[in-house]
């Protein structure tokens, strides 16, 4: 019995010590895994980045418009009549004077031979009344009357003359036509729409800025326009007018400047983004948009700074900083605090990163950074 016991504490203790050999060796390897995970640093993520560098602004104040004709009406028919004659073609230039449009006028040419008929006759006795009175063989009333009735005939000519002038529509001044509304042989009743008539060169561009922009507004001031039908121009203007009130609902003052318009681009009516350019210029610090990361707690970039690891290898790290703000030109954002000219920023790629992270810089493709961009260089 005593050497059946042990036999069984032997083999026990072998047991025991077998498996706590195998326990040992799981723990060793286990550790030795760990170490080496835990050795093992991250690939670093693989972004774009640019030199933030100071630039030159002119100061300028951004506001949207609308163009207007510097004259521009619709011209209407002041008398009712019947359409005679077109004298014009649709969207073709006039000058001031020119015909447009002739009303039949035949009934008031043979009346105004009547009239001025009349208007002999009266001027025949009122020179034979005068003679009559000069050798005392008439009264004075007789005189008085024959004047009158020759001053009144003459009266009736004038306005016979004026009617059948209006018939006749002429160009007030000159400009572009519109398109013809009319019809040969159509009658028109006063005040009927003919053609719209624009003088377009040059031409006005209307536009309001807040009332705390007055004190840089000053007529004479040179403006920039920019329309989507031209993205490829930019048209040079000045200031010729400035409201002298603030409007009472926007708390806005209008403005007026006067563009060039010699091959008749623009057209009145059209939408335009209008930069009023001031006097000053500003330098700030710009970065391209996309390199700012916008969170409600702050906007912020990341900028590469050198590292060293633990075997003294040199590194790049992204580290984050929060950052001010100020004006944005196309794809440029000035940064008024937080970046020096000369640090390095990340442009893409943000959304991977935290804090000092481990990256890498390839600059193939490199997000826009035009501070004018248009269809063409976008």
């Amino acid at each position: 019995m005593t050497i059946l016991v042990k036999r069984s504490i032997g083999m026990a203790v072998a047991i025991l010590v077998v498996v706590g050999a195998i326990a040992l060796w799981k723990i060793y390897t286990i550790r030795t895994l760990m170490a080496k995970m835990a050795a093992q640093k991250p690939p670093p993520t693989v972004v774009s980045s640019i030199k933030a560098s100071a630039e030159i602004w002119q100061g300028r104040r951004h506001a949207v418009g609308s163009l207007a004709a510097v004259q521009g009406v619709t011209v209407c028919n002041e008398l009712s009549g019947m359409v005679q004659q077109i004298a014009f073609e649709s969207g073709s230039e006039v000058k001031a004077g020119d015909l447009l449009v002739q009303l039949d006028i035949t009934a008031d040419e043979a009346q105004l031979r009547g009239l001025e008929a009349q208007a002999t006759l009266a001027r025949i006795n009122n020179d034979r009344a005068q003679e009559l009175r000069r050798n005392q063989t008439n009264a004075q009333a007789e005189l008085d009357a024959a004047q009158a009735q020759y001053q009144q005939a003459r009266a009736a000519v004038d306005n016979l003359k004026a009617i059948i002038a209006k018939k006749v529509i002429k160009a007030p001044f000159a400009g572009r036509l519109g398109i013809r509304q009319v019809n040969l042989g159509q009658y028109l009743a006063a005040g009927t729409p003919i053609v719209t008539l624009q003088a377009q060169d040059p031409i006005y561009v209307n536009f309001a800025l807040p009332q705390q922009d007055a004190i840089d507004l000053a007529p004479g001031q040179q403006v920039q326009v920019m329309i989507d039908a031209y993205p490829q121009e930019v048209f040079a203007g000045t200031i010729n007018a400035i409201n002298a009130k603030v409007d009472d609902a926007t708390r806005s003052l209008q403005v007026q400047a006067t563009l060039g318009n010699a091959q008749a681009k623009l057209k009145p009516g059209m939408f335009v983004s209008v930069d009023v350019l001031l006097p000053r210029q500003d330098r700030f610090v710009t970065l391209p948009q996309a390199a700012i990361v916008y969170n409600p707690y702050g906007n912020t970039v990341y900028v590469v700074e050198h590292a060293r690891d633990a075997s003294g290898a040199e590194t790049l790290v992204a580290s984050q900083r929060v950052v001010e703000l100020g004006e944005t030109r196309g794809d440029q954002v000035a940064v008024l605090k937080g970046v020096q000219a000369g640090d390095e920023i990340v442009t893409s790629g943000q959304l991977k990163l935290r804090n000092r992270a481990l990256i890498a810089i390839n600059n193939t493709v490199m997000p826009d950074n035009n501070p004018a961009p248009t269809p063409a260089n976008n």
